[in-house]
């Protein structure tokens, strides 16, 4: 069966296919929902991503109300974002958000930290371009490596470097802290994807990363740890179909996280609120 043809009595874009088959991002999208809840017409908001982001969260997110812009690091997955959300997507640089001062309303960065050098700038840029008392989401892997699944990647060679990373994550202290410095009121936070969650979604990155991208046509850069266009998720379709069927299992089993709501998640999340300049 053609690819194409895989999911003929559902027009949706692949994008949003994928996101359909998803457990992380799903629980990203509903933490994004309770912090966010609907935004106002006219307000002005902002997401900056980084990594395997295909435009799905975006276009969930532009659901939400408020008048959207995006931004992107490096040039990856730019097209494809652009032609799901039918709007353009900008490249950003660590130390630079080409955006003018005091413009957003809501201004959200999606796992970007850990792949940047100098995360402070970064966050300097975030409140930049935030109206004051605007509001910021910053959310970010927990990179504690005592944690069972963090032990894990290490042991299966799943280092920070296959995920594109330059440190594993940050706790809730370390970005409150980075907020502070950069001038940012650390106000609510949490986390979420706890250890049944993370740990299918390592098998799932492990398949991809050490069995199916050797063996697929479509390349697969450092960094990539899912399939980031359509290309790469037509040359692992066989894999891609047997995961759709199991799919409701693997939901299942990651409903286990609900016995461990007394633990900590492997993604922290932050809001923050810009500050009048001193």
């Amino acid at each position: 069966m053609r690819f194409q043809n895989l999911f003929r009595k559902n027009p949706l874009p692949w994008q949003l296919k994928m996101f359909q088959k998803t457990l992380k991002k799903k629980l990203r999208l509903k933490a994004f929902q309770k912090y966010l809840g609907a935004i106002a017409p006219g307000k002005k908001c902002l997401l900056v991503t980084c990594g395997d982001n295909n435009g799905a969260m975006n276009y969930y997110l532009r659901e939400l109300g408020g008048e959207w812009c995006w931004a992107h690091m490096g040039t990856t997955n730019i097209a494809e974002m652009s032609d799901l959300l039918g709007d353009k997507v900008v490249k950003a640089e660590d130390n630079h958000l080409p955006f003018p001062d005091n413009y957003f309303d809501y201004t959200l960065s999606i796992d970007v930290h850990e792949h940047l050098k100098d995360p402070q700038a970064f966050s300097a840029e975030l409140r930049r371009i935030s109206k004051i008392q605007g509001q910021i989401l910053i959310t970010v892997p927990d990179g504690d490596k005592r944690k069972l699944v963090n032990v894990l990647k290490e042991k299966i060679g799943m280092t920070r470097e296959v995920y594109g990373h330059t440190r594993d994550g940050y706790s809730i202290a370390e970005i409150k802290s980075i907020m502070n410095k950069a001038n940012i009121h650390p106000q609510r936070s949490s986390t979420f994807s706890r250890f049944f969650t993370e740990l299918l979604e390592l098998g799932l990155n492990f398949l991809y990363v050490k069995v199916l991208a050797g063996k697929s046509m479509a390349a697969v850069n450092p960094g990539t740890i899912a399939p980031r266009t359509e290309d790469q998720l037509k040359s692992v379709e066989k894999s891609y179909r047997i995961y759709s069927l199991i799919y409701p299992f693997f939901w299942m089993f990651s409903q286990l996280d609900k016995l461990l709501f007394f633990t900590e998640g492997y993604v922290v999340i932050v809001e923050g609120q810009k500050r009048q300049s001193n």
